[in-house]
């Protein structure tokens, strides 16, 4: 710490002047005294006076920039530790964000907002593996073109094909086409892969940006595997399409969504024909066997953004957003013309099948999920009516 201003050294140097003026002759005096010693026993008392004066100014001048030295060195430590304890910091409010967030959306808004911190570039991306697939779960605005999307589902791939089980920099981390990708991994699961463009990363945010890959990796492993039991709790065990309670609830949020979007939206009901004939002549496990058939059809030919329903016993429903009454009569012929030309096995026999539609479509301002059901309940039954293994249109909707 310096006493001292650089302005007050003049005039200490000036205080020091004066007062050699003053004590001149006490001084002329100790240096006669010291000739005289000199002389009289042969010493050289005065040079060796200058050198240890000399020697201790010195000494004193390496003190001094020795603690400079040493202050410089713990200002930079301090500022390290203080840079350090900001990113810890940083790390554990984006830990605490993403122990707050079970879905995709809330994982999406957090990861948005703290991973620019995080990684000190805005041109970072994060892809998520889902059922076979990428999904974007971050990136800069300019990244939405379809070309940046294939180069960087073909790094995810190079990530993937490396089978990479942990976020280790040397072991994990995959450099290629001017990005830096480390995987996602969490409990010997890659769950997606996070990209830096090489251009934009710093070096010092390495252990920063390692750390922040594994804290997402588990996150999105949690959200997942909270899906995966909320969605076994929502299915049907025999069929795999959600339960009824489920479905209505889902068919109440679409009516609403496309009342604010003005976009059409349309159900479908079925049941398999003579269902009963079936159990009473091969029993209850074949009429399981049948309805695990169906259901396993209707993943295959159906979107994944329809909602595939068990309503009750042979009875199924289809919701199919953003579709209209005609695109809903193509996907229900398509449906029956399938389940028709189904075969299955059966001990030493092969069993058919067929199946009955009524569709409907939501009339505009819709938003009563029941009065929709009741309208496809409706046109099923007139299906059955007229003959079975067919498909028709509720009157009302065919009116609209």
């Amino acid at each position: 710490m310096n006493f001292f201003e650089r302005q007050d050294r003049m005039l200490l140097l000036g205080l020091a002047l004066a007062l050699i003026v003053v004590f001149a002759r006490p001084i002329r005096y100790l240096l006669d005294l010291a000739r005289d010693v000199e002389n009289s026993f042969g010493l050289a008392l005065v040079p060796a006076l200058i050198i240890l004066t000399g020697v201790f100014l010195f000494h004193q001048q390496g003190k001094r920039q020795e603690a400079k030295a040493q202050a410089a060195a713990a200002e930079a430590t301090a500022q390290q530790a203080e840079a350090r304890a900001a990113e810890l910091e940083r790390l554990l409010n984006f830990g605490q964000a993403l122990g707050r967030s079970l879905d995709t959306e809330t994982i999406r808004d957090v990861v948005l907002h703290h991973l620019p911190k995080l990684t000190g570039t805005d041109d970072a991306w994060v892809l998520v593996r889902t059922v076979g697939r990428w999904e974007a779960l971050a990136g800069t605005l300019h990244e939405t073109r379809r070309e940046v999307e294939r180069a960087r589902e073909h790094l995810a791939d190079r990530v993937l094909g490396s089978q990479a089980s942990q976020t280790s920099w040397s072991a994990g981390a995959v450099v290629g086409e001017g990005h830096i990708c480390l995987p996602l991994a969490a409990g010997g699961h890659l769950v997606g892969v996070m990209g830096i463009s090489e251009d934009a990363f710093v070096e010092a945010k390495r252990r920063t940006v390692a750390m922040s890959a594994a804290l997402l990796a588990i996150c999105i492993r949690n959200a997942q595997l909270f899906n995966e039991v909320r969605d076994n709790s929502l299915r049907d065990g025999l069929t795999g399409c959600f339960n009824r309670t489920h479905a209505i609830e889902v068919i109440d949020t679409e009516l609403r969504r496309a009342r604010r979007s003005q976009m059409p939206v349309s159900l479908i009901m079925f049941d398999i024909d003579h269902f009963k004939d079936i159990n009473d002549q091969h029993g209850h496990l074949c009429g399981d066997t049948v309805l695990a058939v169906i259901g396993a059809r209707m993943r295959d030919l159906l979107r994944g953004s329809d909602l595939k329903c068990r309503y009750g016993g042979e009875e199924f429903l289809v919701l199919l957003p953003e579709t209209a009454l005609e695109g809903a009569k193509r996907v229900a012929d398509t449906l029956r013309r399938e389940l028709a030309e189904t075969s299955i096995p059966w001990q030493d026999q092969t069993i058919g099948m067929t199946a009955s539609f009524g569709v409907t479509t939501a009339l505009p301002s819709e938003v009563d999920s029941q009065a929709l059901i009741a309208r496809a309940d409706a046109a099923l039954y007139r299906a059955k009516d007229q003959g079975r293994n067919c498909v028709r249109l509720s009157i009302e909707s065919a009116v609209a």
